[in-house]
């Protein structure tokens, strides 16, 4: 899915500083993401040094982090990655709904805009053909979820602008 918004941004949307938290599950894929998301962003003056790298043990624990970054002020916009696959334990289903309900309930809450990129793929093996489709979905969702943080960052800008005339 390649959505295209018009990404001419304003000057207080360019200066505004990101936070990325990744889950350590399978890091080598999801650090794709976060890749991508800095390399995307870049191309629209957002330099990679206003981009803050938080990693959280797993997808659980992304809500927390992003309700207490979204406090601080510090940030325009906060980004979740991870990747919840079925290990048996337990329900996949039941974390990846649990992380995107707390991710919503964060925004909801500090009006600062929460973007996931938290994936739950049906089936997944430990094998290279899945581990190499996932290495690749994961760029494509890191551009995605980039264009949608600056589209999503622009739109609450002017949003803002309106509330406070």
């Amino acid at each position: 899915m390649n959505q295209t918004f018009p990404l001419s941004l304003s000057e207080t949307s360019r200066s505004q500083r990101i936070a990325f938290i990744q889950a350590q599950w399978h890091s080598d894929i999801v650090e794709r993401a976060r890749e991508a998301f800095i390399e995307e962003v870049g191309r629209q003056g957002i330099k990679p040094e206003q981009i803050d790298t938080y990693t959280v043990s797993g997808a659980l624990e992304i809500p927390l982090q992003a309700k207490l970054l979204a406090k601080s002020g510090a940030y325009g916009a906060i980004i979740a990655a991870g990747f919840v696959v079925d290990g048996g334990i337990y329900r996949h289903e039941f974390v990846a709904q649990s992380v995107i309900d707390g991710l919503m309930q964060v925004q909801l809450e500090t009006e600062v805009p929460v973007l996931s990129a938290v994936l739950t793929p049906h089936h997944f093996h430990e094998h290279s053909t899945h581990h190499d489709f996932f290495y690749r979905h994961f760029t494509e969702k890191g551009i995605e979820v980039a264009k949608a943080c600056l589209h999503t960052m622009e739109s609450l800008q002017r949003a803002r602008k309106l509330i406070s005339h």
